[in-house]
This record gives C-alpha cells, structure tokens and sequence, in this order.
C-alpha cells in the first residue's frame, strides 16, 4: 500500500480552555504548518511508537537481527510541503524490546530510480546466500510504480550488505513484472524450508496470489486465494503458529475495508492448512485481529529469545492507528510536526475456542510491564449509576473485571472532561463489546465510524478489560485479548478524568488497576 491522498476535517473542535492548546481544523499538509514546540502543548503519544517527523503509514514486518528487530516503515520526509502525493521511502528503528525504539534514519530511499518511490513489501535475512548477495544479506521485496502513477505496480528488488541499516537497488527491472492488472503489490515473502524455496503472497484486488522462488530474482505464480465482499485487499500475511492445544495451524491475514459490509475496516484473517502452494480455509468467513476503526496495515512477526530462539507458539503484531478514510487529520501535525503513530506492539496466540476453531488472542507485549513508572491499586468497587475516579491522566492502562448479577450494560468513561459532556466509553452492552468515541473530538467528520462492536455473550455475567489510553488513541483488550478494538481519538488535554458507570443495574469493578508508564 501507498501513501494515497485523502483529505478530511475534524468534526466541532474550534475553541478550548485559555493556555490549553486544542485539537485544531486540520485538511491535510497545507493547512498544517508546525508550530514551535515552546509554543503549544505536545500530543504526542506517551508510550506508542510515533514517527520522529513528517508523516509514516504502513508498518513493514519486522526482521531480527544481529539481536534486534528492525522495523521498517513507510515514511515520507517531504509531507508537509508535498502532501502524501510526495511518495514514500522506508525508515528505520531497531528495538530489542518493541516498547523503546531507536531511530536509524531512511534505510530504503525514495526517488533513487526511474521507479520512483517505494511502497509496502517486506524483509528477509538471506541466510543461505540463495539470492547471491552474500550470506545474511537482508533483502527487501517491494512494490513501485514505474513513471510515477499508481495502475502498474510491480516488485522489485533492494539488498543490504550492512545488517538492513541501508540498501540499493538491485537493477531498475522488475523481479516480478505486472501480468495486465490493476492491483499487484505489498509482497510478503517467507521462507518455506521444508521445500527449499522462497513463497510470496501478493495483494491483487479480491485475491491473495501466491509465488515460488529460488533465489528471491524470480519468481513464479502458483495460484491464490480469493475473497470477495471485504473490500480491496491488501498487506497480505501468512504464517505457521502453534495453537495452546498443541494443534499447528497455518494463518492467512490481509488488511481489508469491510466497512460497507457491516465489518471492521482492519485485519482479516483465516485460520486453516498450507501446503506450499495452496492455502485452505477453515471456514469462508473471516475473523479479525482487531474491531475498532484504525488498525490498518497491520504485519504479524516473529518472537524472538534475546539467543535468537524462535518461539512457534507465539508472534507480534503492530498496526497503524489510522484510516484512509480521514488520514491527514490529526492535531499532531500542528503540535508535534508529525503525522503517524502506531498501536501497542501486541503479541498473539492461537487458542481453541470452546465452541470449536481457533482464534488469534492478542495482549501488549509483556516487556510494556518493564515501563510502568506509577501503579494506582484502587480494589474492587461497587457501582450503580456512575462513579468518577479521584485519578487523572492522558496516558494510562486501566485493567479491572466486572461482574453482575442482572444488567444492561457496564464499562468506563475515559478522558472524561470536567464537565462530564466529553468522554471516550468502553465496556459491554447487552450481545456486544463495544468502543464509543462519539463524544470525544476524533477525526471522522462523516460521524459514521464511532462506535465498534465485537460479540459479547451476556451470560457470562463477567467481563474482563484492558484499556491502553493514550494522547491520541484507545485500544480495548476484551477477556484476554479474545477481542479488541483499537480507535484514533484527539481529546482535549483538559479532559483527563476517568468515571465506571452500568445501565440498569449494579456490577462491581474487581481489581481496578491503573498503570502509568515512562518509555
């Protein structure tokens, strides 16, 4: 995927409380010119991956090396002069714990070639020198568009001899030429040991086609796996992962707008069998890693030991917190001079569900716990009607369990103003788990995409949550990551109060735990 050219408005945010900076009317990099930093209040997220500057949007998948991640991701120097129509290079930021990243500049450039900039695709580490680049070269496939527009898009080829910190062309010609159609790119590639070969699967309109390789220069079409009815496809995903019940399961995940379908606009995935060549689903239909509105472009990855040691019954994933729908609204861009931020680093399971199947769980990456720089133990607390918290804060996670006996629905208000008339809602309402940014500023002017839902059985009379709350996102973690929903939302930085409330009913707020963390 590429950074395309979407305009859109904040919905009623004009005027703010005197020394508070307000989220102002952004449509885009014309109407956004940075402000000094003295000069404002920062909204900034407080411990999620931003870009340094500019403007960033697909996350590319991480690759270990030399005892590190390396996180590539599209990046654009020039956006807030040319808009995302300026093209994006690949930056990079190595991490050894996906919670504090260090910036290492652009490792794959835009413009260096007749193909003009580069877009999604991925890494590999070539540890079999299959490629002939040396053994251990890193080599990235990736898609361009030759002479600058966006309907012939192909793949092409960078490697790097320094451990992926920069990488050159390998020629100006395709690896993998356009066959005649309009959608052709965001290459995947992993590595099929058992049969000695490079696969690759490819976002081509309504259908994931999958490619073989030798020597990662050619390649080859094996055939494909087609869905209608969730949208263009894109940033495909295929992996092998070990479930709890010990059963190994192969995953196919694409990034998909399903909204017109009544479905998230966010990660689609299938659990079922690979055999090389063909992929079969478990079932038609599928499941999603995430149900809120702005997890797109998301990559899963590998887990890693700090020896190295791959773990097969886990991976991470990251996603961006954006849509394409409103992606060049944000009051970031006028505070910070920077538009793009990242969703927690998660790390996934497979588990079996208890009605049959399997699903993917997702929980923060357990090293966010080596961060926490104040815990705020409030216990178990009864509530019926509302109950504002003595606690304030722009950037916190909040976990508790509610039970009940008999009631309509139950959850938090966070970021709530002093008035009560703001405020970001989450918890549960009769069959559904939900997230409501309705009353808060947020960035979807069209006020279509509020609230996400995710199916909740009422008879469990329990519901565990996690809330990562920061300057400019929300992301709700339901009964152990079973699901959850990931929301952009641009609240006053006024509006730091927190309140429990239930509907037509009492619950009590077992274990209610907020942490604070420094990255």
């Amino acid at each position: 995927m590429r950074g395309l050219s979407r305009r859109a408005l904040f919905a009623g945010s004009t005027a703010g409380a005197a020394g508070v900076l307000l989220p102002a009317v952004t449509a885009g990099p014309a109407a956004a010119k940075p402000k000094p930093a003295a000069a404002c209040a920062s909204y900034r997220a407080a411990y999620h991956f931003t870009v340094p500057d500019q403007w960033k949007n697909d996350p590319q998948r991480p690759v270990w090396i030399d005892g590190e991640y390396h996180y590539y991701y599209l990046y654009n120097p020039d956006y807030l002069t040319g808009g995302t129509e300026a093209g994006t290079a690949w930056r990079l930021a190595t991490s050894r714990d996906l919670v504090s990243f260090t910036d290492r500049g652009i490792a794959v450039p835009k413009d260096t070639t007749v193909n003009g900039d580069v877009w999604s695709g991925s890494a590999v580490v070539d540890t079999g020198n299959t490629a002939g680049f040396g053994p251990g070269a890193v080599i990235v496939l990736v898609t361009m568009s030759p002479g600058g527009g966006t309907d012939r898009q192909e793949q092409f080829l960078y490697r790097s001899t320094d451990g992926g910190r920069t990488f050159s062309p390998y020629g100006t010609a395709p690896v993998l030429p356009n066959p005649g159609v309009r959608d052709f790119r965001d290459p995947k590639v992993i590595r099929d040991e058992e049969r000695g070969r490079w696969v690759m699967a490819l976002a081509e309109n309504n259908k994931v086609g999958f490619y073989h390789s030798t020597n990662l220069k050619s390649w080859t079409y094996v055939g494909g796996f087609i869905k209608d009815g969730i949208g263009v496809l894109e940033c495909p995903d295929l992996f092998r992962i070990t479930a709890d019940d010990g059963t190994a399961k192969w995953v196919l995940g694409v990034s998909a707008n399903a909204k017109g379908a009544g479905l998230p606009n966010t990660y689609a995935y299938w659990t079922g069998s690979f055999d090389g060549t063909t992929f079969t689903a478990d079932a038609s239909a599928p499941q999603w890693l995430d149900h809120g509105w702005d997890w797109y472009g998301a990559v899963t990855f590998e887990k890693r030991a700090a020896d190295g040691t791959r773990d097969e019954g886990a991976r991470y994933a990251i996603g961006w917190l954006n849509n394409w729908d409103y992606a060049n609204t944000t009051p970031t861009i006028d505070t910070d001079g920077f538009n793009g931020t990242d969703s927690i680093v998660r790390e996934i399971t497979l588990k079996r569900a208890p009605s049959g199947g399997h699903y993917l769980a997702s929980r923060p990456v357990p090293a966010l716990d080596s961060y926490v720089s104040r815990t705020v133990n409030l216990g178990d607390l009864e509530v019926s009607g509302t109950r504002v918290l003595d606690y304030k804060g722009t950037a916190y996670e909040l976990t508790c369990e509610i039970t009940w006996d008999q009631l309509k629905g139950a959850g938090l208000q966070v970021r709530r103003s002093p008035d009560a008339g703001r405020h970001i809602d989450a918890g549960i309402y009769g069959d559904y788990a939900f997230l409501n940014r309705r009353t808060t500023v947020n960035p979807d002017a069209s006020g279509r995409w509020q609230e996400s839902h995710s199916p909740f059985d009422p008879a469990a009379r329990t519901v565990k949550l996690r809330i990562l709350v920061d300057r400019t996102s929300v992301e709700m973690f339901v009964d152990d990551g079973r699901y959850v929903h990931s929301s952009e939302v641009f609240p006053y930085l006024i509006d730091t109060g927190i309140a429990l409330f239930t509907i037509d009913g009492t619950a009590v707020f077992r274990d209610v735990v907020i942490r604070e963390f420094t990255v």
